[in-house]
């Protein structure tokens, strides 16, 4: 018998993803119709590997012939597939909870939507994908999609510590592709630590930076008291629109130093407000980490 605990995470659970995975599959559809037929990101057929066979692959990837020499089952891998594998990360931190707009998305909400929606687009694909740093394996096909939604919800609704605003370090395989989506406001030389970590191992990568249109705009008049969603304390500024001009500069050195850090690496970085459709985003990625590819590939 299920504890009560289980039970509660079940149905919340059961009341959560279809509505996001539904959201995602929307998005994803309409972006494929501008796709146009695009053949796959990076496609070839030349022989890379034998590995053994993995829950989530199709059975007509085994490999019988290899197969029949051992007591397990082996994938014949191609080079395409070997360096098809996509390693997603959405920034669940206290300040995505931030929306300036009533009924409008949250940062987070927009970015978790982003993240499932390029999940499903990838695996549809035949691309295989994981939650960047949970400890899953890429893999295809919609139970991917399942199982990344399962693990951001996991993450979002642990407790014990809230999740860092920036990814997680780890070690990944050459030619693998990571895609972070945060708000990106964290300090530039923190930011360089992570395109530096993974761009120094063959890793490529795109930047998905999402933003209110608040902090885009600073649209308040007057006296404006601020607080931090991370402990930062609170700031009074008794004219906001004297600062809307310096606050403006800052946001655009904060992205040019975004661009500046990617370009050595041939990383891509897009731009995204919650006010706008996460489609147009999506496509734009989409469509870039299908040129990154055939560049590296080039």
């Amino acid at each position: 018998m299920a504890s009560a605990s289980t039970l509660n995470r079940s149905l919340e659970l059961a009341g959560t993803l279809p509505a996001l995975m539904v959201a995602a599959d929307r998005v994803a559809a309409t972006v494929i119709q501008g796709v146009h037929g695009r053949r796959r990101v990076g496609q070839g057929d030349a022989f890379w590997q034998y590995r053994p066979y993995r829950d989530g692959d199709s059975a007509s990837q085994i490999d019988w012939r290899q197969s029949a020499r051992s007591r397990h089952l082996f994938v014949r891998e191609t080079e395409w597939e070997a360096a098809a594998s996509v390693w997603l990360w959405r920034d669940a931190s206290p300040s995505m909870q931030y929306a300036s707009l009533r009924n409008s998305d949250t940062k987070a909400l927009r970015a978790e939507l982003i993240t499932l929606a390029l999940a499903s687009l990838l695996s549809d694909a035949g691309e295989r994908v994981a939650v960047l740093g949970s400890g899953m394996r890429p893999i295809s096909g919609r139970i991917a999609v399942r199982r990344i939604a399962e693990t951001l919800y996991d993450e979002t609704r642990n407790t014990s510590r809230p999740p860092p605003s920036l990814p997680p370090l780890v070690p990944l395989p050459a030619h693998g592709t990571v895609v972070l989506v945060s708000d990106w406001l964290d300090p530039l030389d923190k930011i360089e630590e992570v395109v530096r970590h993974y761009a120094s191992g063959g890793v490529r990568g795109h930047i998905v930076q999402v933003l209110d249109p608040a902090e885009e705009d600073l649209p308040f008049d007057g006296h404006v008291k601020f607080e931090g969603l991370e402990a930062e304390g609170q700031h009074t500024i008794r004219r906001v629109e004297t600062v809307r001009t310096a606050y403006g500069a800052r946001l655009a050195a904060q992205r040019e130093g975004l661009q500046r850090l990617a370009r050595p690496s041939n990383w891509t970085v897009h731009l995204h407000r919650t006010d706008k459709p996460a489609q147009t985003v999506l496509l734009s990625l989409y469509m870039a980490m299908a040129d990154l590819r055939r560049l590296t590939a080039a």
